[in-house]
């Protein structure tokens, strides 16, 4: 299916599952990885538990449910904090997410510009990624750009 890209906050549109980059050192301390945190707590929590116990590697999912019924991935993007993206990792994360959601008859799933920000990753490279991921898909993957971020 093709991958839809949209202006706007990840939270306020009504997306059945929601996926962010992490990294694998437990740490949701910036960008919109804290977001996530800040909302769901648990999730953080334990997030952190499989880091601290090396139970989340990159290139690996985590999924969650929240109270509300919305599963969140979080997808193990970068090893460490900051600027260490890696366009492999977010591929087969994305593939994996998409894959679970289409196995829990899901048909949307939101995601920020992942690696594209903190990450360090060129906003291009990650948009061939996610297009072609979602591309062979039947999960509609949602990009969601947050307004005033660059194009490139």
């Amino acid at each position: 299916m093709p991958t839809t890209h949209a202006t706007g906050d990840l939270f306020a549109l009504d997306l059945p599952a929601l996926a962010h980059g992490c990294n694998t050192r437990g740490s949701m301390a910036g960008g919109i990885a804290r977001r996530f945190a800040d909302r769901w707590p648990p999730m953080e929590q334990e997030y952190r538990r499989r880091c601290r116990a090396g139970e989340f590697r990159l290139g690996e999912v985590m999924r969650c449910v929240t109270d509300e019924g919305i599963v969140i991935y979080n997808l193990a993007t970068q090893v460490e904090r900051g600027a260490d993206a890696r366009l492999d990792a977010i591929e087969a994360t994305v593939r994996a997410a998409l894959a679970d959601a289409a196995h829990r008859g899901l048909d949307r799933l939101g995601v920020p510009r992942l690696g594209a920000g903190m990450g360090g990753l060129g906003w291009t490279d990650v948009r061939e990624v996610l297009e072609r991921a979602g591309q062979e898909s039947a999960v509609e993957l949602v990009v969601i750009t947050r307004p005033g971020a660059g194009r490139g």
